[in-house]
């Protein structure tokens, strides 16, 4: 999923859901089912299971348990959006298995191509783990524009909901059920009997006073509220605050951009960038624990000063720097780590956008390694919505929504900070006295200016798996902001016009050499696992 606008055909416009759940539902198949005719509903049933090896089991028979089933199945309540969840043949039975989402698209006119990606990559997906679906339940969820009435939503969708069962048909996957999710209330696009599925719809009820509420309670599965709640904690600012952000930033590039073209004052200021995100990590977690994300992330804002997120942002656009502040993944570190990407995210404002890549890619590393895949895939879709070519989001990215565990990485960041603290290569002390040291450079080694594009070749996947670092030989790169300085006499705040300055750039990348041992490599390159 990109963070702004949903459209067809784009790759971060999706995620998958990896099969293996606490929480499994399951469905009889009925054997006379094809993707273009509809079906009795009296014949659909379906079980859900809390666990495996005798744990309680909850049946779901109707449309209306199966649309009261999403939310579960996806960890949150999606909106504007395509869902397709695969069913697999057990014993006579269903299971449901992999889940994919996709944004719907605004033009009607690339509803066939959404259509398309969404089944593809699904079925792909599915053969991919060893267990190609057998049938397909969908589910077309949006909120009524202004004037417009949940009918009208299920009658406007309906094209695309025929799309979805036909591109299924095609692939020898029928949809058993196609619902449309809209203003509370539910419609089935595959039952035609009015007694169970009236033309007004069906009221979808209170959320969480269902059977199936009640078994995910006590599985210990939470459903977060919306995406749409979920990316505003990551969300640049658009407050009054954002312009003396913007500021700092402007302060902090001009101040740095000198010393970050400098070998030795790039390592101080590497130095000191980690020096200064260790301490503003400690007085998060330091803070006392509040109720609620909202209160909790102002809180949060607070406790951070204007130059100190200018001088991390800055400084973490060094692939070195980033690297080592990944490290902070796991223990008692992982949550304060992951305030602070969130906050410093919430700071890229402005042309700065594009720096909001590397806060994000470390959010969404932090939330996966620590267990959020949720928070993982919508923070690394929204690191490639602020840079499409961020290499390490990329492959975070598509790790993350193939499945693969972040074990691999965490042994090989585990293995460099080990390595690291063995044998220092710069002494922290030089810097530590200085705190203008806020940009990033290389730690394990030397620096040695090149000069490309991003610094950052084209790479597979054993990149991602062994590490941000693993590769021997791997580039890396710093993003230099250009200072913009005021003409003579202005002051920093006085009113300029709106998006006219060039977006901060030029490159400056240092070659870093290291090794992780005992990590995975997946065999493809094949990227599949990103729609």
């Amino acid at each position: 999923m990109t963070n702004h606008g949903e459209t067809a055909g784009n790759p971060e416009n999706s995620h998958f859901i990896r099969h293996h759940k606490p929480f499994d539902p399951t469905d009889s198949l009925p054997q006379d089912t094809d993707a273009g005719a509809a079906h009795r509903t009296d014949r659909l049933e379906c079980s859900a299971y809390g666990g495996a090896h005798g744990a309680p089991q909850v049946t779901l028979r109707t449309p209306a348990e199966l649309a009261d089933a999403l939310p579960y199945l996806l960890g949150y309540r999606p909106e504007d959006s395509i869902v397709l969840v695969a069913l697999h043949d057990r014993d006579g039975r269903g299971r449901f298995g992999g889940r994919a989402r996709l944004g719907i698209p605004t033009n009607p006119e690339d509803w066939p191509p959404a259509a398309r990606q969404l089944a593809h990559g699904l079925v792909i997906g599915s053969e991919r783990r060893g267990a190609r679906p057998e049938q397909m339940v969908a589910y077309l969820c949006q909120e009524p524009a202004p004037g417009e009435t949940g009918r009208d939503v299920m009658e406007r969708l309906r094209p695309l909901a025929q799309k979805l069962r036909t591109e299924c048909g095609h692939l020898d996957v029928p949809v058993i059920e196609a619902l449309c999710i809209s203003d509370g209330r539910f419609w089935s696009y595959c039952c035609a009997d009015e007694r169970c599925c009236p033309p007004q719809g069906t009221s979808m009820g209170l959320p969480g006073t269902s059977v199936l509420a009640a078994a995910a309670t006590y599985a210990g599965l939470q459903v977060r509220g919306t995406l749409r709640e979920l990316r505003a904690r990551l969300f640049p600012w658009e407050t009054v605050a954002a312009l003396e952000q913007e500021v700092a930033l402007d302060t902090a590039s001009m101040s740095l951009v000198p010393r970050l073209l400098d070998d030795v004052g790039r390592g101080e200021v590497a130095a000191g960038t980690m020096e200064l995100a260790a301490r503003v990590m400690k007085r998060l977690a330091d803070a006392p624990a509040l109720a609620g994300t909202l209160t909790s992330d102002l809180r949060d804002d607070e406790l951070l000063t204007h130059d100190e997120a200018a001088a991390l942002i800055l400084g973490l656009q060094d692939r070195a720097t980033r690297d080592r502040a990944a490290e902070w993944m796991e223990g008692d570190e992982a949550a304060p780590a992951l305030r602070l990407w969130r906050a410093l995210a919430r700071r890229c404002v402005g042309p700065y956008g594009e720096h909001a890549a590397a806060p994000l890619t470390l959010a969404g590393w932090v939330a996966w390694s620590t267990g959020d895949d949720l928070e993982a895939r919508e923070a690394l879709a929204m690191a490639l919505g602020a840079d499409p070519g961020y290499l390490f989001a990329r492959l975070l990215h598509q790790a993350c929504n193939e499945g693969l565990d972040p074990e691999s990485i965490r042994r090989c960041l585990r293995a460099e900070r080990t390595g690291r603290a063995a044998t220092p290569t710069e002494p922290l002390d030089a810097v530590q006295s200085n705190p203008d040291a806020v940009a990033p450079a290389t730690a394990s080694a030397a620096p040695s200016q090149t000069s490309g594009r991003q610094g950052e070749r084209a790479a597979t996947p054993a990149d991602a798996a062994g590490g941000p670092a693993a590769a021997e030989g791997r580039r890396k790169a710093t993003r230099v902001p250009r200072p913009r300085s005021p003409k003579a006499g202005t002051h920093p705040l006085s009113a300029r016009p709106a998006r006219t300055r060039p977006r901060p750039s030029g490159k400056d990348v240092v070659r870093r050499r290291g090794t992780c041992p005992g990590a995975a490599r997946p065999e493809s390159t094949d990227t599949q696992g990103e729609e």
